[in-house]
């Protein structure tokens, strides 16, 4: 009989609990953006980190985190990444890519292993809400490297 496919929470779990990373799941009502998400959790919206599945000109995909109140910087993160050109994928080529849908997707338990850019904003922030792969939030009390 086959396997029932591993639930997007707990691919993030089991990812976390493998690099010594401690996660807190938060359950919250869907929330129509951002900023709504934040206000139902009571935090600000550069509390939640943002992770974007970005397409390179190559077909290939990496991961890039900036705070909740940010808009990525296109030219600062082709500058980074070393290319001339990137792009946001289709849903269903995000989904493809991370196993992930928009608005849960994490670099945690992706299901192929990505290159990640994080803001060096988001990665300072003293704890950190991240999408656990399904709605709702997961709290890490320390930066995720």
């Amino acid at each position: 009989m086959p396997t029932e496919p591993e639930s997007g929470r707990s691919r993030v779990a089991a990812d976390a609990a493998s690099r010594g990373i401690e996660l807190e799941f938060v359950e919250r009502t869907n929330a129509r953006s951002l900023e709504e998400a934040a206000e139902i959790l009571g935090i600000q919206p550069a509390d939640i980190v943002k992770s974007l599945v970005v397409k390179r000109h190559d077909g290939t995909f990496l991961f890039a985190e900036i705070p909740g109140d940010r808009q990525i910087s296109w030219a600062k993160l082709r500058a980074v990444v070393g290319v001339n050109k990137l792009q946001l994928p289709e849903a269903t080529i995000a989904l493809e890519a991370t196993g992930y849908e928009r608005g849960t997707i994490t670099p945690l338990g992706s299901t192929t292993a990505r290159g990640r850019c994080t803001s060096t904003s988001a990665s300072s922030a003293a704890a950190s809400h991240w999408a656990p792969g399904s709605m709702g939030s997961a709290r890490s009390p320390t930066p995720i490297s």
